[in-house]
Formats: C-alpha cells, sequence, structure tokens
C-alpha cells in the first residue's frame, strides 16, 4: 500500500490512517488487501496547483494531459485506457458515458477536497462499469472550524488565478462553499483557457443520522489546437454535481446523485459553420447500501445500485441506457493477522444483458511489519456513445462494439518499520477480452473503433519511503510494464500503445523553521516505442500566519514533450501568488 508524505507524517502523530475506497466498509490503511494511495490534499495545498498536481505523485497513474492545469487530460491506470479508469466524487460516479475525455471535468474545486484516494487495480465488483485499471475516489469532509480563505496569483503564459473558501463549523451543522477560477492566454496561438468551478458541502446531523449534500459546478472553454489532428479546434464543457447522503443508523446508507454534462466542440475555430458538436448528457444513480455483523470479525455486506444515462447529440444522436446492479460481499478480519473477502456483482443493462463480476482477496501478516496480499478480480467497460456512433472527418464510431472485459490479478507485499522507512512492491496482470480502440490501416486513413480480442499488461510496482527526520520525506517509486496484444494485424493503434513501459518518481517534502514549507517531483517516463523524458517540478510556501507567500515552479529544465502524440507541452512555467486567512476559529 502506499502512503502520501501528509498521511506519513498523520501516521507517526499516532493519528489511523482510515480509507472507503477498495473497501465495503472503512479501514485502516495498513489493513487493505489492494494497493491503495492515500494523499491528503489539504494538507499540500499551498504547494500544488491542480489535481495534476496530486495525480502526478505515483509512478503508476499515467495522466496524459493535452493542456496545463487539468483543462483536458485522460488518466490511465497500470496501462489501461482513460475510459477504464473510473472516477468518483465521495464514492458516486463523475465518468461520462459520451466520451472519457470528459472523466476529469471535475467540478468541485481542488479546494473543497480534502484527499483522493486511488485504487489499483480492478474495481468493478464494488464500483461497476469502467473500474478496469483502476478507481480514483475525490472526497469531501466536513469542515472542522469556521474560516476564510482567499488566494489570488500570477504566472507567464497569461495565468491569472483566485480562488476562496467559506466554512462554517457548528455542532450539528457545517457548511463549505468553495470557488476557483484559472485563466490563462495560452503558451502558443489557440491554447488559452478559462476553468471556473464552486462548489457547496452541507452536513447536518440528527437522530435519524448524517446527511450531506453537495452542488458543484465547472466551465472550462479552451482552444483546442491540434488536440484531435491537424485542426485549430475550440472546444466548451460544463459540468453540474448533485448529490445527497442519508446514513439511517449504523448500518445502512443511501445516496442517490445527478450528473449533467454539455460538450460544445468547434473543429474549426476561425470556421466554426463547418463542423460543430452539440453534446447533451444527464446521469442519474442511486444507491441503497447494508452490512450485517457476525461476532467480531465477520461482516456482510449487500445492495442494490441504480444507473441511467441518456444524450441529446446533433452528432451521436439521442439514446439512453438503464441499469441495475445487486451485490454481496463477506469479509472476515482480524486486525493484524489476516483478512479474506469475496465479493460478486452482477450489473444489467439493455435487455437483460448483464456482466458479472466477482472477486477475491486475501492478506496475512507474517510479521507485525510484513503482510502480504493477493487477489483476483474481473471488471468491465460498457463502450461510450462516442466508440458507437461518433463521426467527423477523421473518425468513425462503430455501432455494435462489444464490452470490454478483463480478468486481472496480483501479489504484493508490504513492510513498514516504525514509520520511518515503508516499502511496498506489487505484481500485477491483466488480460482484456474485447478491448476497444481507434485503429486505421494506413496514416491517411480515417480512425474506426473497434474490438479486438486479447490484451496483456504485466507489470510491477515498487516504493521505498525514508524520513530522516519528522519534517521530512523521501519517496521513490517505479512502475514497470509490459503489453502484448495479437490482434491488430499491422493496424495502428491511436490509444492502446500509447502507455509507459518505465515510469519512475522521485519526490521529497519538508519543512523548515519559521513555517516555510516545500515539496519538489522529479517524474522520467518512457511511452512505449517513444523517447524517455523527464520532469522537474518545486514547490515552497510559507504556512505560518495570515499571509502566506507560495511559488511554484513547473518544467525546470524547460523540456521539450508530448504526453499525446502530436499535442505539445508547455515549457518551464511559473505560478506566485499568496493566500490570505481572513479569519478562523480555534
Amino acid at each position: 500500500m502506499c502512503l502520501s508524505i501528509a498521511t506519513a507524517a498523520s501516521l507517526l502523530s499516532g493519528a489511523e490512517v482510515v480509507v472507503v475506497t477498495g473497501s465495503y466498509d472503512p479501514v485502516p490503511l495498513e489493513e487493505a488487501d489492494r494497493p491503495i494511495r492515500a494523499i491528503d490534499v489539504r494538507n499540500l495545498s499551498l504547494v500544488s496547483n491542480t489535481f495534476a498536481d496530486v495525480l502526478k505523485l505515483d509512478s503508476s497513474l499515467d495522466l496524459r494531459q493535452r493542456a496545463p492545469n487539468g483543462i483536458q487530460s485522460d488518466l490511465s491506470i497500470r496501462g489501461a485506457g482513460f475510459g477504464q479508469t473510473l472516477i468518483l466524487l465521495d464514492g458516486l460516479r463523475l465518468n461520462d458515458v459520451q466520451s472519457g475525455h470528459h472523466n476529469l471535468d471535475i467540478p468541485a474545486p481542488m479546494e473543497a477536497i480534502q484527499r483522493v484516494e486511488v485504487l489499483k487495480g480492478s474495481g468493478s465488483t464494488l464500483y461497476g462499469s469502467d473500474a478496469v485499471g483502476g478507481v480514483v475516489n475525490l472526497i469531501t469532509h466536513a469542515p472542522e472550524r469556521t474560516e476564510m480563505r482567499l488566494r489570488t496569483a500570477l504566472g507567464n503564459f497569461g495565468v491569472n488565478q483566485q480562488r476562496g473558501v467559506l466554512s462554517y463549523a457548528a455542532k450539528k451543522w457545517a457548511e463549505e462553499l468553495t470557488f476557483s477560477r484559472d485563466f490563462s492566454t495560452g503558451f502558443i496561438e489557440n491554447r488559452d483557457f478559462r476553468n471556473l468551478s464552486m462548489s457547496s458541502r452541507t452536513s447536518i446531523g440528527s437522530s435519524l443520522g448524517t446527511t450531506a449534500v453537495t452542488l458543484a459546478a465547472n466551465d472550462r472553454p479552451f482552444g483546442a489546437e491540434q488536440f484531435y489532428g491537424n485542426f485549430n479546434s475550440w472546444e466548451r464543457t460544463r459540468t453540474w454535481f448533485a448529490s445527497a447522503r442519508q446514513s439511517l443508523g449504523d448500518k445502512t446508507d443511501a445516496a442517490f446523485a445527478f450528473r449533467r454534462h454539455t460538450d460544445l466542440f468547434v473543429l474549426y475555430r476561425d470556421r466554426p459553420e463547418a463542423f460543430t458538436n452539440r453534446h447533451a448528457v444527464e446521469s442519474y444513480q442511486a444507491n441503497v447500501r447494508r452490512r450485517e455483523e457476525f461476532g467480531q470479525n465477520w461482516k456482510l455486506f449487500y445492495g442494490v445500485e441504480l444507473y441511467r444515462d441518456n444524450i441529446q447529440s446533433n452528432n451521436l444522436g439521442n439514446h439512453e441506457r438503464t441499469r441495475s446492479a445487486p451485490y454481496i460481499a463477506l469479509d472476515v478480519r482480524a486486525v493484524k493477522r489476516f483478512s479474506f473477502s469475496v465479493g460478486l456483482r452482477d450489473e444489467i443493462y439493455s435487455s437483460f444483458n448483464h456482466e458479472l463480476s466477482p472477486s477475491l482477496t486475501v492478506g496475512y501478516w507474517l510479521a507485525p511489519a510484513v503482510k502480504i496480499r493477493a487477489s483476483a478480480s474481473r471488471a468491465f467497460r460498457l463502450p461510450s456513445y462516442t466508440d458507437l456512433y461518433y463521426q467527423d472527418p477523421a473518425n468513425r464510431g462503430t455501432p455494435d462494439l462489444r464490452p470490454e472485459k478483463a480478468w486481472s490479478y496480483e501479489g504484493g507485499i508490504d513492510w513498514n518499520a516504525g514509520g520511518r522507512v515503508r516499502s511496498a512492491m506489487t505484481i500485477f496482470h491483466r488480460r482484456e477480452q474485447d478491448g476497444i480502440d481507434y485503429v486505421r490501416n494506413s496514416p491517411t486513413d480515417i480512425w474506426r473503433a473497434i474490438n479486438f480480442q486479447r490484451l496483456q499488461f504485466t507489470g510491477v510496482e515498487g516504493s521505498v519511503a525514508y524520513r530522516p527526520t519528522s519534517a521530512h520525506e523521501i519517496e521513490w517509486q517505479y512502475t514497470g510494464l509490459r503489453g502484448a496484444q495479437d490482434a491488430l494485424d499491422g493496424q495502428l493503434s491511436k490509444y492502446v500503445f500509447n502507455y509507459p513501459v518505465h515510469s519512475g518518481v522521485v519526490t521529497w517534502q519538508g519543512a523548515f523553521p519559521r513555517g516555510i514549507i516545500g515539496r519538489t517531483r522529479i517524474g522520467v517516463l518512457q511511452r512505449y516505442q517513444r523517447d524517455t523524458y523527464g520532469l522537474w517540478d518545486i514547490y515552497t510556501a510559507s504556512s505560518r500566519g495570515r499571509f502566506r507567500p507560495f511559488l511554484q515552479l513547473s518544467n525546470v529544465t524547460n523540456t521539450s514533450y508530448e504526453e499525446i502524440p502530436r499535442v505539445a507541452m508547455p515549457g518551464r512555467s511559473f505560478v506566485a501568488g499568496f493566500e490570505l486567512l481572513v479569519f478562523a476559529s480555534r
């Protein structure tokens, strides 16, 4: 299991880190039987700029950006396609049925998120479609004090940022309002962007249980030069999200969420009349979950989930899809000794077609500091509406695509020498069937979506974290990956073979006298049949007092690189500003 720097600090202070991703019930991180990474976003707020900074802390997460600051990014875990990564907000789905390109259109500002939890490997038994390569869960939390914080910053390429947090905390009621505005004129022509987000989180306690209501919205217009081919495109996406969660006593929980996403796409920015697409997606989800306890070590979890998606599009047409999914799981656990979990989910869709997702995980403590773990599970992904129906001068969907299916296997070992030194290693293997990719016969042909029969990925993850003092930590991570397939017959692939063969990350974070904090990251990556490149970022800030200046340097070495082929990324850049703590209760 992987720990963030802030998480390690809380461990040393005696606080227990509890995770909710990858299990049916909250468990201590060291008791998790799957590779889980927990990143405390709140403690990194002054030494991070966007969600991209957080996601790049793990070598197994491949963030394929088309633009800086997360304007449009695709996330891959362990070589899986970007549509095979599930994004959650407080355990509720954010993935877009129009296109996986919109899965990281996160409606809430970074200031609204307390921590990010990442499950690496299959998660369909818990979460259903799309959780093939892994799951990213963005978790909010009721504020613990009343405060108001404002933040502003400027940078090169016309960067202009403003952010704010206003929170109120009482005994049984808490409210937090956040907003974020990020603007840039672009590092090259037609790469300008604006990213505006705002959210509200309300938490109310009563005799019935805790009620949590989240409202969030995001608006991001951006120049999409070369994003989808040799076109000076422009795009604007908007997201609205609303959710309500109610605990019913100690054993039952119910939740409902609504998400609306619109996408206005112009192929030629200077000639919008030539080709313009308008897409609007509405998604509904609801679930009821319950657990039963049998003695001290046995728990049974069961429940049902419902989903309904519809799209209205001048290009894709009008479609809708309804799904339901009952599940059941048994968890047997003796703390610091052993654990065993088995689960089964049956997701039913379109005329009683269905996908079964079984899973089995085990863990065993060889010694107080050493744990071994293993798991086997099945995952799937339903085709997006773009996979099925999209048409433009360069791309064609295929209406009769089959769902992607995959079996995943992994085994690993964790060692924690009292928090000062920690290490972990995992070996994993994924076998996919009916994978979906866009392929073409020659560089002059158009891209067409197809199913190909067999695709395999085998890899290894390793990490070592060392704390020379209580105020500093260094972490080394490496992920190696090999893919194999035998079904494209010489055709060119658009997405599948852009995965990293080698990925290494070295991070340091520390605190100095007078409240000075710093963080740096060096990431080195080699994609399949492409050149190796490295990126170095540096962050520093003052964390004391009401006035807290910060400086963030990205791509310090001014490296030329592309995370998506033929889509250039910016060179050296900086953002400098300050956060003002207007008031705060003790």
